[in-house]
């Protein structure tokens, strides 16, 4: 399996499934156990979202297979914590999820290599979750974020380097129109535009430790001095977004009354329920001349090395039916509501934002989402009061604001 990085903020955690036995019928299968019993699996996983769908997924299967799924709740969003603790009283389930490869580091004895199961292969460029250059997850699906725009006022050439940003960004205040909207929540404010200056970076993890040591800073960095310099842009032209919500960023783009807002294809479902009534583009955001979009994985399915053989092999099978049939993957498609992280598996029906997110993924065109390495918290805790000072104080400039940077990062690994 290969589990690829997983944007957890925010997110609640729960688990499912219910028993799964083996097949019936004369063709032996990988779930018969010894006395001709069927080998049971469980799943324990962490997106609460997709817990009624899962539970049915798991009901077709039991119907085509004759193997029973059990689905274990969580207590609380602790789900990483109560995973270790059944890891290891030795109840563990046969499948789990995990968030990134610093959670499959952690857990490295339980993680079951896939590298050989043919149907990882379609996994889109990129997106597999590896350890030690084996293939230990698949993810659940992509998302992605850019500069999501409204087609009757912006072209994509419009926005393709600091200069041609700059510049659109000043026609529209001399319009009295905001050319781009942020939001004030952590993450819509911070967590995400800044993770380009990582994502451009050789080895955005090696990067990471490197600051972390004190080896190097970001104030040194150059993609770090561009970013400073785009955000003096952004502040001196837009409307502070302190105080703005995700509904009136995602609502005043949809009012026309902003021509750019900084989002995911997770905005999707707002602007359907705003009813816009013009066509939208994601683009990338132009940082040191970037043309490709942020993408990455929310979660990530896993199989527990730790179980028997027999067990190990019903998880693999369950997995490649999810991501191989025909009925698995309109489950994935339809009832989940995932882009596909599968280069093997059709979205005819996407919304324009999400068509860009899997169209950039199959092609392999995509940075990574580097915040997904950040320290713990650091997004709330440091990033984002460092934020709100830059966008309060307009005579702090972009150098000052990637020293403040630097420094809540000193903070955050204290």
């Amino acid at each position: 399996m290969v589990f690829n990085k997983k944007f957890m903020t925010g997110v609640a955690f729960a688990a499912m499934m219910t028993g799964l036995a083996a097949c019936s019928g004369g063709e032996e299968t990988a779930t018969e156990g010894e006395e001709g019993g069927a080998e049971k699996i469980t799943i324990f996983q962490t997106k609460v979202e997709i817990s009624d769908q899962l539970e049915a997924a798991a009901e077709t299967y039991t119907e085509e297979t004759g193997v029973d799924v059990e689905v274990i709740g969580t207590t609380g969003d602790d789900y990483l914590q109560q995973l270790q603790i059944r890891l290891n009283n030795g109840t563990g389930p046969s499948i789990m999820s995990l968030q990134n490869s610093t959670v499959a580091e952690s857990l490295k004895s339980y993680v079951y290599d896939l590298s050989d199961e043919e149907f990882v292969s379609n996994i889109a460029p990129n997106m597999a979750l590896t350890l030690d250059d084996k293939i230990v997850g698949i993810p659940y699906g992509v998302e992605g974020f850019g500069l999501v725009y409204n087609k009757d006022m912006v072209k994509p050439e419009d926005i393709k380097d600091l200069e041609s940003f700059t510049s659109t960004l000043e026609k529209f205040k001399a319009e009295d129109i905001n050319g781009l909207g942020l939001s004030s929540e952590d993450y819509f404010l911070i967590g995400h535009i800044s993770n380009y200056p990582f994502s451009l970076q050789e080895d955005p993890e090696a990067f990471m430790d490197k600051l972390t040591n004190g080896e190097t800073t970001m104030a040194e960095t150059e993609e770090f001095q561009r970013f400073g310099e785009f955000m003096e842009v952004i502040r001196a032209n837009t409307p502070s977004p302190l105080g703005g919500s995700y509904d009136q960023q995602v609502g005043d783009f949809a009012a026309g009354k902003t021509a750019m807002i900084h989002q995911g294809n997770w905005a999707s479902g707002l602007l359907k329920d705003f009813e816009v009534d013009f066509e939208v583009g994601m683009a990338p955001f132009p940082l040191e001349g970037n043309d490709k979009l942020a993408v990455g994985v929310g979660s990530n399915w896993a199989v527990n090395a730790e179980k028997e053989p027999e067990e190990i092999e019903a998880a693999v099978d369950f997995l490649e039916w999810l991501h191989t049939s025909e009925t698995g993957q309109k489950i994935i498609v339809e009832e989940f509501g995932f882009i596909p992280a599968m280069t093997n598996i059709e979205a005819n029906d996407l919304d324009p934002l999400s068509k860009a997110v899997f169209e950039a993924s199959n092609s392999g065109e995509t940075i990574p989402w580097s915040h997904n390495y950040y320290p713990a918290n650091m997004v709330p805790n440091d990033f984002a009061p460092a934020a709100e000072e830059f966008f309060a104080n307009e005579d702090m400039t972009g150098e000052e604001f990637i020293s403040n940077l630097d420094a809540a990062w000193q903070n955050a690994v204290k």
